[in-house]
């Protein structure tokens, strides 16, 4: 097995196993924590397969901006116990000790595919940024389901105020 297929398999292994943390964590904060390493492990696989414009992509617009609509959905519910308790708890250290050493383990892969970009096999070519957007945003296959994306995004915001909002109706009812 050569030395450029091991490192595929490591941010492979850590995409899947911090997919599996976010499927099974009970508590949303933390899902959307392993989230975030499992989208930077997949930025690292595009990368390594010669896109570096998809992986800064990922990191970007899904690592960065789409899981910070998420956490600001989480926190706009604010379902159960107060956002200072919460909150509280998310400054334990044993919260990020998992997430930290995946992340860890991907700043090495990277950091090694960084460093010897010349020397990883690719077996692709380049993909510029101008031809990425022609394909999502021009005449291509894909501008129907980007704008059906957008208007699903939007969607669920509005629902998510929706929710929260009678949410909070309710609670001040009560008190």
């Amino acid at each position: 097995m050569t030395l450029d297929l091991v490192l595929f398999w490591i941010p492979g292994a850590v995409a899947i196993g911090a997919t599996v943390a976010v499927i099974t964590r009970k508590n949303a904060s933390r899902a959307l924590i392993y989230l975030v390493v499992s989208l930077l492990a997949v930025a690292v696989i595009f990368f390594m397969l010669g896109a570096p414009f998809a992986a800064a992509l990922e990191v970007v617009v899904y690592a960065g901006a789409i899981v910070v609509l998420f956490l600001f959905v989480v926190m706009m519910l604010n379902l159960g116990r107060s956002s200072v308790m919460r909150e509280s708890r998310w400054l334990q250290p044993g919260m990020w000790i998992g997430p930290f050493i995946l992340v860890a383990i991907l700043a090495v892969v990277f950091a090694y595919a960084f460093a010897s970009v010349d020397g990883v096999d690719t077996k692709g070519e380049m993909v510029g940024p101008r031809a990425v957007g022609e394909a999502l945003f021009g005449e291509g296959p894909y501008l129907l389901a980007v704008e059906l994306a957008g208007f699903l995004l939007l969607a669920a915001l509005v629902g998510a105020y929706h929710l929260g909002r009678r949410y909070l109706e309710e609670r001040r009812e009560l008190s």
